[in-house]
């Protein structure tokens, strides 16, 4: 057998595995067209520890908050053009479903923010 001098030595290869937490990051997703010309999209991802989750539209990183009680849950997101809905991967329960607003780089849920006040007794 003669030696290729073309192939590269499989010891040249930078190995795809993150050293910390977080490092790095694959996305799973697929995308495809409806005859009626919208475009849908399906990928899963986990809920952050700020309770969020990050979609890319049209070119553009959009987080979209979820809950932090969701934290680290798997969930399946589902995209039609601007219409999201986000389902707990593991029991299908529905946690967001809203229309993305393009010009805000942060969904937010809507919840209030901060505790919540007891109302003084009467």
């Amino acid at each position: 057998m003669q030696p290729s001098p073309h192939k590269r030595p499989k010891s040249s290869y930078i190995r795809f595995a993150a050293e910390q937490p977080n490092e790095r990051w694959q996305a799973d997703f697929t995308h495809w067209w409806l005859r009626n010309g919208t475009h849908n999209r399906v990928r899963t991802d986990r809920v952050d520890q700020a309770g969020s989750v990050t979609l890319r539209v049209n070119g553009r990183l959009h987080h979209i908050g979820v809950g932090r009680i969701h934290y680290r849950t798997r969930v399946l997101i589902l995209a039609q053009d601007l219409n999201i809905k986000i389902i707990n991967a593991a029991t299908g329960e529905l946690l967001r479903d809203f229309t993305l607003n393009p010009t805000r780089d942060y969904q937010p849920t809507g919840a209030p923010k901060g505790p919540t006040r007891k109302k003084p007794r009467t």
